[in-house]
């Protein structure tokens, strides 16, 4: 039997019909890892055409609701809870208690942290990174890549450059694990006292290999949030570039009113 959903509504019929599923999986009507009806069922359900039904489809997997393996069909995505990303998260306190901001942030969230190390080492900056960190585009830079999971599921991948001057003397930042409080608490030990952090935040669609990283299906939206970590001198001595899975993080920030 067709179902009457949006019958009087404006909204288009595809985002109509994506709503009511996205309906079903936030109240467990259909459960993580469930199997999302066929076309053919959808097609029955709503009394619309295949295209439509895909169109709901397409909709439900740009938002990271469902993921599409070819030849099996649709299944909703077993997700972490949404987190919500901070200004919070780089308090001094943190670092002086041997936490990196990453491990403050999850375990505000409630969830496990983990971290793998993609790579370590000396590389020449990007433009838009070099002029962050006023080096000469191409300068040398260490690059510190990370991908970073909340419950065993990926959520984001980032990648800090330190100018070279700076990261040379302080050995802990080419170790895998830089110790208690992250490189942040290692470069204020070596004099590199942070007075504010600067965001630019920028949303887009993932790339091929962004979307591979962050096991997202093809198209699903990012949040690219670019990070200068300035010192009190002025210096900005560590860019964050980062990649987030949309669906998975809610940025907050508390922004003064006052001058």
């Amino acid at each position: 039997m067709a179902s009457t959903v949006g019958a009087k509504s404006g909204k288009p019929r595809y985002l109509q019909i994506a709503d009511d599923i996205e309906e079903q999986i936030k109240t467990g009507v259909l459960a993580p890892a469930a199997e999302v009806p066929s076309e053919a069922q959808l097609m029955d359900r709503y009394g619309v055409s295949s295209g439509t039904v895909r169109k709901a489809v397409a909709q439900l997997r740009a938002v990271g609701l469902v993921d599409t393996l070819h030849g099996k069909g649709s299944f909703v995505k077993s997700r972490p809870p949404v987190r919500r990303k901070s200004s919070d998260r780089f308090r001094r306190s943190h670092r002086l208690a041997g936490k990196a901001a990453y491990i403050a942030e999850t375990e505000q969230a409630g969830v496990k942290p983990t971290v793998r190390v993609l790579s370590i080492g000396p590389v020449e900056a990007p433009a838009e990174i070099a002029e962050r960190l006023s080096v000469a585009a191409g300068a040398k830079v260490l690059a510190r890549r990370r991908l970073y999971f909340s419950d065993g599921v990926p959520t984001e991948e980032a990648t800090s450059y330190l100018p070279w001057d700076i990261a040379r003397d302080i050995p802990e930042l080419f170790e895998e694990n830089p110790g208690g409080g992250g490189i942040y608490a290692r470069l204020e030990e070596h004099g590199h006292e942070f007075t504010e952090y600067i965001e630019t935040v920028r949303a887009r669609l993932a790339t091929k290999q962004e979307a591979t990283a962050l096991s997202l299906s093809p198209g699903s939206p990012v949040i690219h949030l670019t990070r200068d970590a300035v010192t009190t001198s002025g210096r900005v001595v560590e860019v964050c570039d980062t990649i987030m899975a949309a669906d998975q993080f809610i940025l907050d920030y508390r922004i003064p009113a006052t001058d």
